[in-house]
């Protein structure tokens, strides 16, 4: 029996590399939404070939990506998951389930390191500080900002995100439980990346991801 149709949305910076890869790893039945960010190298052609829907954002930041690979999944359920090979698409069917079964509202996938330098130290520390205080804010008792998630896409629109930058994640967790959703976590392998991350691969972008997500920690406190 085929897995039932969830629509993957995958930002995308430069990773024709990890593409290939990821795509094939697609659970049957699930479809790819590949938002190109304004890469430089084939990804966009590299994702066509694959099979996977291209849609173009040339705003740069996950928190552009994700939402309009949102807008463009015509499937009820919608998961995010990385480009760039760190984390395995077919990990998704477990995070999936809670929802598919009506169990969770969104389930978010705990990153578990499969080795020693798949997370660097500074991401880590910062993900530890920031997922505490997320925890404070949501009342949800969760342990990280991961980009692995699934939920229902007609909620999620609903939910009217309005970050564009690296709070997004944040956003979605915080604005989720304002509305009550059932939030669940579960652990997810966590691979090196193909490739340097534009994020948490280096401190400037770890600095940018930590100050948007103090703005909505803070907004969310008054």
């Amino acid at each position: 029996m085929s897995s039932p149709r969830v629509d993957v949305v995958l930002p995308c910076l430069d990773e024709e590399g990890a593409l290939p890869w990821v795509l094939g790893r697609l659970p049957e039945g699930w479809h790819a939404i590949v938002v190109d960010n304004g890469s430089t190298d084939d990804s966009a052609r590299v994702a066509a070939e694959h099979g996977a829907t291209v849609v173009q954002e040339a705003r740069r930041g996950f928190g552009s990506a994700a939402p309009a690979g949102l807008e463009a999944a015509p499937a009820a359920s919608v998961a995010f998951c990385d480009a760039d090979a760190s984390m395995d698409p077919a990990d998704l069917v477990a995070l999936a389930a809670p929802v598919m079964a009506g169990d969770a509202d969104l389930v978010l996938g705990r990153r578990r390191p499969t080795t020693r330098g798949a997370w660097p130290v500074h991401a880590r520390l910062a993900n530890l500080a920031l997922s505490h205080l997320m925890r404070r804010a949501s009342g949800v008792d969760l342990h990280d900002l991961g980009p692995m998630r699934v939920a229902r896409r007609r909620a999620l629109l609903d939910l009217d995100l309005k970050d564009r930058r690296s709070g997004y994640p944040l956003e979605m967790v915080l604005r989720a439980s304002e509305a009550g959703w059932r939030i669940v976590e579960q652990d997810a392998p966590y691979s090196p990346r193909v490739g340097r991350s534009k994020v948490t691969g280096t401190i400037r972008g770890t600095s940018v991801a930590i100050k948007d997500m103090s703005r909505l920690l803070r907004e969310v406190g008054r």
